[in-house]
Formats: C-alpha cells, sequence, structure tokens
C-alpha cells in the first residue's frame, strides 16, 4: 500500500500479470517507484462504451491542507507522465520533466500547495491504457476503446474524487495537458479557482490534425504493428513509433532552432553526400526517436494522438464561445511565438471567449518545446495567477 501525505491510502500497484515482450510501458515487476495508484472500477466513456476496472496512477508532493483547499493539478502532455518531479531510474525512464516550476519556493510551491500529477488514461506509465491487462489477463492492444480528451477529464474527476479533492486551486497543463486543462474549466467550472492553459488550445486545428495523422500512419504501417496486437513479437512497430516521434519533435521545434543547431552539417566525420553519412539533424532526431521507443507504447501514442485531433470543447455545447464562456475561473493563457504547432493565434481562441482572462506571449526561438523550459515570463505569470 501507499500513503499519502494526506493520510489517505491509495491501492498498491496492479501485478503479477505477464509483462508485453515488446512495449516502453511501465510494469509492475518494474516497482512503483514514486507513483501511486486509484482504483476507479468502470468509466462511461462518451462513445457509451464503458471501459471496465479503470486505475490511474499519479505522483503528489507537498501536504494536503486540512480542508483539501490547496490542490494543484498538473497535466501532462504527449508523451510525459506524472514524474513531474524527481530522478530517474528502473520505474521511471525519465527525470522529471517540469522540475523548473514545481517544487519548493517555485511558481507550484510544494511547501504551499498540494500538487497532483496523474498519468493521463490511455497512457502507459501506471494508468489504464492498451499495453493494461483487459478482463482476460491479456494486454488491451487492438481492443482498446477511443478516448476523447473528455474522457480523460472524466478519469481525473474520478481520481480527485475517490481522494476526497472536490476543490481545486489551479488546473494548469500545456500542450494535450493544456487541451484537458481548457476541458476542466468548462466541464467542471464551479470546482476550479484558477486555471492556466500554456501553448494549448480549445480544439485541435487542421494542421495539428494533419501531423497526428501522419504518425498514426507511421505507426499503423509497421509491420510489427499487427494491428494493434504486437505484444509478443519480438520486435513489434518500434519503427514505426519512431517516425512518428521524428515527425512530432520536428513540430516541436522551429526551422531557425535546427538550422542554427545543425545546418546541412555531417555527424561527426561521417559524409552525407557520399556513402551512408549522415546529417546531424538526422542524427538528432534518431536519438530522439530511439530514447522515446523504448519508454513509451505504440498503442498509447495513437490513442492519445486520436485523442488530440477530436479536441473540441464546443462540440455538443453550442460552438466554441459558448462552451468557453462556461470557465469562470481565474483563467491566464500562455502562447509562445514560435510555436508552429500551437501557434499564438489559435491559443488566442480561448482569451477572446473566456471572461477576463489574462494572456502572456512567450519569446522564444525553440518553439513548442519552451513550455516545459525555464522561462522567467511563465514563471512570473504563473506566481501572479496564485497570489491572486
Amino acid at each position: 500500500m501507499t500513503l499519502l501525505s494526506s493520510g489517505r491510502v491509495t491501492p498498491s500497484p496492479p501485478g503479477d500479470e505477464r509483462r508485453p515482450a515488446v512495449s516502453g510501458a511501465w510494469h509492475p515487476e518494474l516497482g512503483p517507484g514514486e507513483r501511486q495508484f486509484q482504483l476507479l472500477g468502470d468509466l462511461q466513456l462518451e462513445s457509451g462504451t464503458v471501459l471496465p476496472e479503470v486505475t490511474l496512477a499519479y505522483e503528489s508532493w507537498g501536504q494536503l491542507s486540512p480542508d483539501a483547499s490547496n490542490v494543484i493539478l498538473v497535466l501532462h502532455a504527449l508523451t510525459g507522465d506524472s514524474h513531474v518531479r524527481g530522478p530517474a531510474g528502473p520505474a521511471h525512464p525519465s527525470p522529471g520533466w517540469w522540475e523548473s516550476v514545481v517544487g519548493p519556493g517555485l511558481p507550484l510551491d510544494t511547501d504551499r500547495y498540494f500538487v497532483i500529477a496523474p498519468n493521463v488514461l490511455g497512457g502507459c506509465q501506471g494508468s489504464t491504457g492498451p499495453s493494461s491487462p483487459a478482463p482476460d489477463g491479456t494486454p488491451w492492444g487492438s481492443r482498446f476503446p477511443r478516448l476523447t480528451v473528455r474522457d480523460q477529464v472524466a478519469a481525473e474527476h474520478a481520481l480527485l474524487g475517490a481522494l476526497g479533492i472536490n476543490s481545486l486551486a489551479l488546473v494548469v497543463g500545456g500542450s494535450m495537458g493544456g487541451m484537458r486543462a481548457v476541458e476542466w474549466g468548462v466541464s467542471h467550472p464551479g470546482m476550479i479557482q484558477r486555471l492556466a492553459v500554456i501553448a494549448a488550445s480549445a480544439r485541435a486545428s487542421a494542421d495539428q490534425i494533419a501531423w497526428n495523422s501522419a504518425q498514426i500512419a507511421a505507426i499503423r504501417s509497421d509491420p510489427g504493428f499487427h494491428g494493434g496486437n504486437y505484444y509478443e513479437d519480438p520486435e513489434g512497430p518500434r519503427a514505426g513509433l519512431g517516425i512518428a516521434r521524428r515527425i512530432a519533435h520536428t513540430t516541436y521545434r522551429t526551422a531557425s532552432e535546427l538550422e542554427e543547431r545543425f545546418g546541412n552539417r555531417g555527424q561527426g566525420d561521417e559524409d552525407p553526400v557520399l556513402g551512408d553519412g549522415r546529417h546531424q539533424v538526422t542524427s538528432y532526431l534518431d536519438h530522439h526517436a530511439g530514447k522515446l521507443s523504448r519508454r513509451f507504447d505504440a498503442n498509447s501514442y495513437l490513442i492519445l494522438a486520436q485523442a488530440m485531433n477530436t479536441h473540441d470543447v464546443g462540440r455538443g455545447r453550442g460552438g466554441l464561445p459558448a462552451a468557453l464562456a462556461r470557465i469562470s475561473a481565474r483563467t491566464l493563457v500562455i502562447a509562445i511565438d514560435s510555436d508552429r504547432l500551437f501557434p499564438p493565434a489559435l491559443v488566442s481562441e480561448i482569451v477572446e471567449h473566456v471572461p477576463a482572462a489574462q494572456e502572456i506571449l512567450l519569446h522564444s526561438p525553440i518553439g513548442h518545446d519552451a513550455f516545459l523550459l525555464e522561462h522567467p515570463d511563465m514563471a512570473e505569470g504563473l506566481s501572479a495567477l496564485l497570489s491572486e
């Protein structure tokens, strides 16, 4: 069992099922690490399907106040997870992804706030997803149902309810996490005091859907994908997942940054014109492709990318303006001037329709990934929002 700082107890991780032969997904044999787990039971999805025996993994920092009023919910991006702070290790393939923002004395100050970060429903780092065992004990694989951002928020809402949390001082997320954050603001306005949406939008754009569709096609076209039932294949769709990551990572950066860092130079002594030499930028993308294939599950990548493609807070709610008008939280929207995946004009659609929303434009040569890095304007904006 794992004990929360609040004194609540959550179940130990589901264990002893066979680990998939090829997947970067977390498995109980690796140990829980800093994860805690909450069983949520059956979850009704937006499609009408019932997903049985849902578990969400999460991590937390700080002390929960007696009235549970000091909670900050942090929502991760597509290939992120609950490990916001802390070193890499056997149970955590990567170190904390937002250590410049979350911690003692930082903008999301864990000396004052209880910060909780769930692994998204459909993910592969402890929460129920395609690599998790279905009721028959074998991985869900192709049987795992499609999800929407609303389904993911419904699971996170159920998690907080199970932990006795019914008020949030702040909901904050970037990229896919920002999509969930704005959905939180629309779905549960009375529960949220403050909302911060970073490098994200209220709907998926045609450009985003196009890029995601190319990544989905890359995975599905890998001979090792086997229609999503690849867990007994020695290789699985590693190549397809790697191609998807190369495509995605290109959209996370800018052409000018890649040019400045790499130009058309060859890697080391390799000649990219003669022989099998590679360009430096090719080696860079290969590196990120390999890293992801070792720590992520291809089916989860598909499920999450498809959920992003269907994101639209106005769907079934009278359109975007009507849906965003539901948000009552004090809202901060942060865009990045060089972001070509979530350009400022798209991000600003939120500001246009949320009463009294504030907007910050970060200046960075990096592009979309700038939200993951330390930036004084982002730090100042989050600190000011929490001081209101």
